[in-house]
């Protein structure tokens, strides 16, 4: 036991010196020079990797798309604004809450359906999924132009 004391009396004092020692020579400079630290200069080597200070966008319009192009919007959420007719057939005008156009055809995905159909003053959807789970039987969503606009 006395062993054990003397000891950590032992390694108490030895650590005691050392942090004396420590102190001892952190002395402060004499305040009649300053000391300036050199400005360290920042350098970049990619070594294969992207430049994490690019432009991802490299100016392009942020747009709501997913990884395969369909737009994050559920057909709940869109208005129809208008219709246009070209030779290709009709193409309609959609909006979201957002306030982002989009101009679909026959057959764009969408979140939760497609465009199924399009007139001259509707716009058929078909929904197939409901809160990303597919739906056993797919249901027709009609949205047509207010009588008011047309």
């Amino acid at each position: 036991m006395k062993q054990a004391a003397a000891l950590i009396l032992l390694a108490v004092l030895a650590g005691g010196t050392s942090l004396l020692a420590q102190e001892a020579e952190t002395a402060p400079p004499p305040e009649s020079q300053p000391v300036l630290s050199p400005v360290p200069s920042f350098t970049y080597s990619s070594d294969g990797r992207r430049d994490p200070f690019k432009d991802l966008l490299g100016g392009r319009d942020v747009r709501e798309r997913s990884a395969d192009g369909t737009p994050q919007v559920n057909i709940e959420d869109l208005t129809l604004i208008g219709v246009i007719q070209s030779r290709g057939g009709f193409t309609a005008i959609l909006g979201t809450g957002r306030g982002f156009p989009y101009f679909s055809n026959v057959g764009d995905k969408f979140t939760d359906g497609y465009v199924l159909k399009i007139t001259e003053n509707t716009v058929v959807f078909r929904k197939t999924h409901e809160r990303g789970l597919p739906l056993l039987r797919p249901r027709d969503i009609t949205k047509e132009i207010n009588p008011e606009e047309r």
